[in-house]
């Protein structure tokens, strides 16, 4: 009222008010009158430009602050915290940005505390009362200064600052400290109520003219210098040079009248609504005050384009002793930092494990407080269990007690045992006992808050994941598949079962064709691959097959030869190997046969599938699988797996079972007819499931390792579990016979080799072909290709020394021949020189004349 009294005189701006709801209620007037109004105090997030465009903030909003406490808690990874603070809207609007930082970080406020404005010290001690009853020990005040350290006294009064405890405040706590710290008369009494706490100051670098303004105010008061101070004295001249830079516009200040602010009331009242009038120049001056840049007492002053200061920083405080320490800073560019955030204003968060440094925490302890403790409300935890039927060793309620005992209880009380805290917990059993209970189903109430916790044989699965979250897995789990076996004897043909059918033939045919390459390659050059046909072939087949034993006698003679036997010899010996080992195995090891395979031949199959009633089996078999829904039988005992087993798919029974590991491996405990089949093909685990971002599970996964470290885990199970009155369970499952796919490699390394040699053999044999080319071969009544053909076969076949000898021969006939036409051409050359010589001769006649 007093503010809307002062804006009758016509003011062209107000500094003020102190409190965010004033700012709210004065905005709405000065958005109307067009009147910037300047605060230095209102820090509430909502006062935004949007909605009061002449309201300017010039300190930091507390959007900024949430975001530094949220990056604490996160640094600390705690998960959930207490809210306490004034219920107006200063501290419900800070509240609720704080809740949305936390978001972000996977944090949240597990409960709000509010302080009404007109509280008094019973009002505060009985809202503590109920925070002590709470889970978490995270505490966040947001409130004013006079309700603060109420706050903090009845605290101690309770013992909420103790060991074990956290408190975080916003900057009223910082600011109260600055007032008083210089004029305390006892100051162990004022801080005995604060030890511990965490509490945010404005970061303002140092600077001379913060200095001369500290000074200038030591001298005129004992109160101590608040960051608000300087933010109230940077106002001013904030505003002054606004006006300034107006004036040197030529602006000019006029107002005018509002037609719709008019009294109602003809008589005089409090307010006098005629005299109110609108600024005509205000968002000129507006515009001014948000365009200053200058260096204040509190640094730098400059408005972002939502009308917020620019570099907003805190300092993280420790209030310890008589004083506090500084332990880290914060800024809206590089968070959490232990370095002053001018040093580096652009630098970017590092991966870094020491973003604070050390803190005292209350109860005077430098150990990180957990954060949260079992809940002191008188209420035990509700623990809801599966009431199964099958498999009893698991889960077992005591009749006539509310008690339940098996290998998951067992397990989950040796955690509770090991926690650093009691923790009052009540069975509930849920299912009607005559069917397995869904356990999905159980699993949802916890989020629907019917149960606080489940414990039993609840496997992790992901649609269970989204609704509550798990411990760490206590033994591991996968789906299996069990089906009938029979023994496999050894018998009168099992030296053939270590290569499948397709192997021997393969096998094989590459002897076969290893010895024609062999004997291709060494025919013409080795007479121990010639003779008769018969004689041949005999001893190619011998050859081929005497490497299997490494016993073989001929001796190659050729290059190629010698490169295409190692080759087969390699593969001989690879072979050999295999089929011993696996012979060794069929005679000597105790097999079991069934003819699944595992999933995939079950898959493929047409056969009926059993599988555990209301387990998550069936909807994995049908939406991650594609198996028919019709397929599927649902079993509910052991003693029905076992009968549709027996009966099989065509009397009415099943071929397999699909069921997790740990049941089947109690099954067959004492069923030797039956034998898991093929690898497992899912991984999960069994796990406690609890309401999500709950510390009880983090505490009990951390207590399951424990159990698993010092080997109690093992005994649990072996004491419930461990069951192998089956002679067949050292049996093995009957691998699959060698397969091609194995040698797939070493045939076709080999195969190649022996086509390269004969195809580098066949071109020298061409090449020797065309140069010592035979007459072609009579009679005569063949045709010239097949006379060809013939000769070229006759060629192949014929000894390289025959060919030899006969080229031999052949260039001496024709050297003999050179030299016999070389003689008579001689010969004939003198006679014909000498007939020549006696008719020239003058002294010759042909008629007998001359001498």
């Amino acid at each position: 009222m007093e503010a809307l009294q002062f804006m009758e005189t016509e003011s062209v701006a107000l500094i003020g008010p102190q409190t965010s709801v004033l700012a709210h209620m004065i905005s709405h007037v000065v958005n109307k009158l067009q009147v910037p109004l300047l605060s230095f105090t209102a820090t509430d997030p909502t006062l935004s430009s949007q909605q009061y465009p002449f309201f300017v903030r010039t300190t930091h909003t507390d959007a900024f602050q949430m975001a530094a406490i949220a990056d604490i808690v996160g640094y600390y990874e705690w998960k959930q915290l207490v809210a306490i603070y004034i219920d107006d809207d200063h501290g419900r609007n800070g509240i609720t940005s704080l809740a949305d930082q936390l978001a972000a970080k996977r944090c949240k406020i597990s409960h709000k505390a509010p302080i009404k404005p007109e509280a008094t010290r019973a009002d505060i001690r009985d809202a503590l009362l109920q925070v002590a009853l709470m889970e978490s020990r995270v505490i966040v005040v947001h409130t004013y200064a006079k309700w603060g350290l109420d706050i903090l006294k009845a605290a101690k009064d309770l013992h909420m600052m103790d060991n074990g405890y956290v408190w975080i405040t916003t900057d009223w706590l910082s600011t109260i400290i600055d007032i008083h710290i210089n004029s305390l008369a006892n100051p162990t009494k004022f801080f005995s109520a604060m030890q511990g706490v965490i509490t945010l100051r404005s970061y303002i670098k140092d600077s001379q003219l913060k200095t001369k303004f500290a000074n200038e105010w030591a001298n005129m008061t004992t109160l101590g210098l608040s960051t608000y101070s300087l933010y109230a004295y940077d106002t001013i001249w904030l505003l002054a040079r606004a006006l300034d830079s107006f004036f040197n516009q030529n602006g000019s200040i006029s107002f005018s009248k509002d037609p719709e602010l008019k009294d109602s009331h003809s008589g005089g009242g409090f307010l006098n609504l005629d005299s109110l009038r609108i600024f005509n120049e205000g968002k000129l001056l507006l515009n001014n005050i948000l365009q200053v840049k200058m260096n204040g007492t509190a640094g730098p002053i400059e408005f972002t384009s939502d009308k917020n200061l620019i570099f907003p920083a805190f300092e993280v405080i420790n209030v310890i002793g008589t004083g506090f320490r500084r332990v880290g800073y914060w800024s809206n560019s590089s968070r959490l930092s232990t370095t002053r955030p001018d040093t580096a204003p652009n630098r970017t968060r590092t991966g870094s494990s020491e973003l604070l440094r050390s803190v005292i925490w209350p109860g005077d302890t430098v150990i990180k407080p957990r954060g949260w403790v079992f809940p002191h409300n008188g209420n035990q935890l509700k623990v809801g269990v599966p009431k199964q039927v099958s498999f009893s060793e698991f889960v077992e309620e005591v009749k006539g007690t509310d008690m339940y005992k098996g290998y998951c209880i067992d397990v989950f009380t040796s955690a509770i045992n090991l926690l650093p805290y009691a923790v009052p917990y009540k069975f509930y059993s849920y299912g009607d006992g005559y069917h397995d209970p869904n356990i999905t189903h159980l699993v949802s109430l916890i989020s629907a808050g019917v149960y606080d916790a489940v414990v039993g044989d609840v496997a992790i699965i992901t649609n269970r994941t989204q609704m509550a979250d798990f411990t760490q897995p206590y033994t591991e789990s996968g789906l299996v598949v069990v089906a009938p076996v029979r023994r496999l004897n050894s018998g009168i043909w099992a030296f053939l079962r270590p290569f499948s059918a397709i192997l021997w033939c393969v096998t094989g045919v590459f002897f076969i064709i290893v010895g024609a390459i062999v004997w291709i390659l060494e025919h013409r050059i080795n007479d121990e691959f010639r003779g008769p046909p018969m004689q041949q072939i005999i001893t190619t087949l011998w050859f081929s097959f005497s490497t299997l034993y490494f016993s073989h006698k001929q001796n190659m003679m050729s290059t190629l030869g010698r490169l295409v036997l190692i080759m087969w010899l390699f593969v001989v010996l690879i072979i050999a190997s295999s089929y011993t080992a696996s012979l060794t195995s069929i005679l000597t090891v105790q097999k079991l046969s069934s003819p699944i395979e595992g999933i995939n031949s079950l898959m493929l199959s047409k056969d009926p599938i059993g599988y555990q009633q209301s387990s998550f089996v069936r909807n994995y078999l049908v939406e991650e699988l594609g198996i028919s829904e019709s397929r599927l039988v649902p079993l509910n005992l052991p003693e029905d797996y076992e009968k549709a087993l027996n009966d099989g798919p065509n009397n009415g029974g099943v071929a397999a079972v699909v069921d997790e590991r740990p049941y089947i491996e109690l099954f067959l405990s004492t069923r030797c007819q039956f034998s898991i089949v093929g690898p497992e093909f899912t991984k999960n685990g069994w796990g406690f499931a609890f309401p999500r971002d709950s510390q009880l599970a983090v505490d009990i996964s951390t207590a399951i390792l424990k159990l698993s470290e010092n080997g109690e885990l093992q005994r649990i199970h072996d004491k419930w579990l461990m069951r192998s009155a089956c002679s067949s369970q050292g049996a093995k499952y009957a691998v699959d016979r060698l397969e091609l796919k194995s040698f797939k490699g070493l045939f076709l390394i080999c195969g190649l080799a022996c086509f390269i040699a004969f195809l580098v053999y066949l071109g020298l044999i061409i090449h020797q072909y065309a140069k010592h080319k035979p007459d072609l071969l009579e009679p005569s009544t063949l045709s010239t290709k097949s006379r060809r053909l013939k000769t070229f076969i006759s060629f192949v076949d014929e000894k390289h020394e025959s060919v030899k000898a006969r080229s031999q021969r052949r260039l001496k006939e024709a050297m003999s021949r050179a030299s016999v036409n070389g003689n008579d051409l001689s010969v004939s050359g003198f006679r014909s020189t000498r007939r020549v010589s006696f008719a020239d001769t003058p002294e010759w006649s042909p008629d007998g004349g001359g001498s």
